[in-house]
C-alpha cells in the first residue's frame, strides 16, 4: 500500500474533487464497511463517513467468533443459519489472515445431551456444505478433560467436538477501509455527519458531514445514500424524515477477559444452555480467554456502554458452574460491552432472544436506504443485499457484485500464529522493517506485551489512527487484553502519535489522561480487590468523568 492509501488529508482532498459520487455510506462499523467494499469494488464513485474510529462501537465487542449461530439452529431458524456459514466460509477464503479454524468442545453431564448435541450439530456440518471448517464427533470424557484441563470433572458423560471461526474484529474493519481506499473509494473516521440532504424531489441525495479534526464542515453530494449506523440508525433516519419512529432496539453483550490459565487449551469451549438459555463461550484469543456473552435490551443507544453488574455476575456465576477453579472479579483483565441492533419490539416487555436476529434493510420514501440487524459473519452479504437494493430501487446503474472472492486487505494465506504480527498480514514484513531501520522502534509498548513503537507509527501512517484509543483498542488491541497494560502504556504511545502528527506536549497530556478515564472500567476486577462495590464505585468515577 503507498503513502496515499489511508493518508487522511489526501482523502479529504479527493472527496472534494468530486462533484457527486455514485454512494455516500454513513457508518464505520462491520455493515457500512462492508457495504463500501461492495460498492467501490463494482465500480461505483464510493464514500464512507465514520463519526468516531472504524469499529469503535459494536464491531469491535464481538466474541471474537465466525460463526453460523448453533443457538439459531436451536430456534429452528435454519435459513440464517445457511447463509452464516457460507460467509463463514468466505471470510476464511477472503481474509486468511485474519480468520482461523476454532474447535469448541460442548462438555456434557447426561448422556441424552450427548446424543442430542451430536445430531444438532451434525445438521450444522451438513449445511455448511463445502464452506466446512472441520467434522463435528463425540468424545470421551477422558478426552473433554484432555482438551479442557480446568473443567469441572464430576459426573462428566463426555462432550461434542465442533468448528467454527475465530478472527479479530477490529482488525478486520481497518482491513476493509484498507480494502475501500485501495479500491478507489474514500473511508474517513472522525467525520460526523450532521444532515441528510435532498433534492428538488425530496430525495435524499447527500449529507453535511463534519470534519471533527478541524472543525470544517463539508456538503457531500451523492446520487445514493445508505445508514448503516447500528445502534444508531433511528438517528440517522430521523435526519432524513423528522417524523421517523424508533425502529432499533439495543441489545446488550458484555464480555470478561481472563488470563488464558482459566483455559489453558486450544480449544474453546461452549455452554449451549444457561440459566437463562443463553449460550455461553469461552474462547482463547490472543494468549487470553474471552468469556461471553450477555444479551440485555437496554432503553438507549450508546457509543461507549457500561457493562451492568448484574451482567458481569452472570458471566462469572456461569463459569463457576464448569470450571474447578472458577475466575473472581479479581481476575478479570479486561471487560468490554457493545450493543447490537435488534428489531424494536411490538410488545415492550419482549425479551431479546424472541427479537429478529436477520438483517432489514428499509427503503425511506425519500429513497434514504437503511441497513441494519446481522452480524459480523454475514458482513459481505449484507453488503450485497443492500447495493442490489440499491440498484432496484433505481439509485444505481446495474452491475455485478464483485466480493464472493474479493481478498481483503492484507491477505496472506497460512500466517504463523505464533509471531503477534500475524494479524497484519502481508503488511507484518513492512512493519518489522520500520523496526529493522529505526531500532527505537523495537521498544515494545509494555513490557508484558510484544506490541512495539513500530506498529504505533504504522498505524498513524497507514491506518488512519489519531489518538491513543485508536491505537490501544483497535489497531493493537491491547485494551482488550489487559486494560491495565494498555493504561501504563499510554503516555508513551500518546508521545509517538504526537510525534508523527505534529501535537504539543499539552495534547499529549490530555490524550493520557482521557484515555486513562475511558479506560478504568475496562480494569474492572484486576484494579480492585474484586469486590462489587470497588468496581462500581471506579465504574461510577469513570462514567462521570470519562469521554
Amino acid at each position: 500500500m503507498n503513502d496515499f492509501c489511508m493518508n487522511r488529508t489526501e482523502l479529504i482532498a479527493q472527496l472534494q474533487r468530486e462533484e457527486v459520487w455514485d454512494c455516500i455510506v454513513i457508518g464505520g462499523g462491520a455493515t457500512g464497511l462492508g457495504v463500501a467494499v461492495d460498492a467501490v469494488s463494482r465500480g461505483y464513485k464510493t464514500v464512507l463517513f465514520e463519526m468516531a474510529d472504524f469499529a469503535k462501537g459494536t464491531s469491535s465487542k464481538s466474541t471474537k467468533l465466525v460463526h453460523g449461530g448453533v443457538r439459531y439452529l436451536q430456534h429452528g431458524d435454519v435459513l440464517l443459519v445457511l447463509e452464516a456459514l457460507r460467509e463463514r466460509g468466505r471470510m476464511k477464503i477472503n481474509a486468511p489472515h485474519l480468520v482461523k479454524d476454532q474447535t469448541f468442545v460442548i462438555s456434557n453431564y447426561s448422556y441424552w445431551d450427548n446424543f442430542l448435541y451430536f445430531c444438532g450439530l451434525t445438521l450444522y456440518d451438513i449445511l455448511s456444505f463445502g464452506f466446512g471448517y472441520g467434522r463435528s464427533r463425540f468424545i470421551s470424557a477422558k478426552k473433554v478433560i484432555h482438551h479442557l484441563p480446568t473443567i469441572i470433572k464430576k459426573g462428566l458423560k463426555g462432550g461434542i467436538v465442533y468448528h467454527d471461526g475465530q478472527f479479530d474484529d477490529a482488525r478486520m474493519a481497518v482491513n476493509l477501509a484498507q480494502t475501500c481506499v485501495e479500491h478507489g473509494g474514500v473511508a474517513l473516521n472522525k467525520a460526523r455527519v450532521t444532515a441528510i440532504l435532498h433534492d428538488a424531489e425530496g430525495m435524499a441525495s447527500g449529507v453535511k458531514v463534519t470534519d471533527r479534526e478541524t472543525g470544517r464542515e463539508l456538503t457531500v453530494r451523492a446520487r445514493c445514500v445508505v445508514n448503516a449506523c447500528g445502534v444508531f440508525v433511528d438517528d440517522v433516519m430521523s435526519m432524513d424524515s423528522p417524523a421517523h419512529t424508533k425502529m432499533v432496539q439495543p441489545s446488550q453483550g458484555v464480555h470478561l477477559v481472563f488470563d488464558k490459565k482459566f483455559l489453558p487449551s486450544d480449544y474453546a469451549m461452549m455452554i449451549p444452555k444457561t440459566s437463562d438459555g443463553r449460550v455461553l463461550f469461552a474462547v482463547p484469543w490472543h494468549d487470553k480467554v474471552v468469556v461471553g456473552t450477555t444479551d440485555i435490551m437496554r432503553p438507549v443507544a450508546e457509543l461507549e456502554p457500561r457493562p451492568l453488574q448484574e451482567e458481569i455476575d452472570f458471566i462469572l456465576n456461569t463459569a463457576a458452574l464448569y470450571f474447578e477453579a472458577p475466575p473472581r472479579y479479581s481476575d478479570i483483565v479486561s471487560v468490554f460491552a457493545g450493543q447490537r441492533p435488534l428489531a424494536a419490539p411490538k410488545d415492550a416487555g419482549k425479551s431479546t432472544k424472541e427479537l429478529s436476529r436477520g438483517h432489514k434493510i428499509i427503503v425511506s420514501p425519500h429513497k434514504l436506504i437503511t441497513i441494519t440487524g446481522g452480524k459480523w459473519t454475514s458482513y459481505r452479504k449484507m453488503a450485497e443485499c443492500t447495493v442490489n437494493k440499491a440498484i432496484r430501487t433505481g439509485l444505481l446503474d446495474a452491475r455485478k457484485c464483485r466480493t464472493k472472492k474479493l481478498r481483503i486487505h492484507g491477505y496472506r494465506p497460512h500466517p504463523d500464529l505464533s509471531d503477534h504480527l500475524y494479524i497484519y498480514g502481508s503488511d507484518a514484513a513492512a512493519i518489522r522493517q520500520l523496526a529493522a531501520d529505526r531500532p527505537a522502534y523495537a521498544a515494545r509498548l509494555h513490557k508484558n506485551y510484544p506490541h512495539t513503537v513500530a506498529e504505533v507509527v504504522w498505524a498513524v501512517r497507514r491506518e488512519m489512527a489519531r489518538d491513543v484509543e485508536d491505537v490501544l483498542a483497535r489497531r493493537v488491541r491491547l485494551l482488550f487484553l489487559d486494560a491495565h497494560a494498555a493504561i501504563e502504556a499510554a503516555p508513551l504511545t500518546a508521545h509517538i502519535i504526537a510525534d508523527e502528527l505534529g501535537y504539543d506536549k499539552a495534547w499529549e497530556q490530555e490524550q493520557v489522561e482521557a484515555f486513562r478515564q475511558f479506560a478504568r472500567p475496562w480494569a474492572a476486577g484486576s484494579s480492585s480487590s474484586g469486590s462489587n462495590r470497588q468496581w462500581q464505585a471506579q465504574a461510577a468515577v469513570a462514567a462521570a468523568g470519562g469521554l
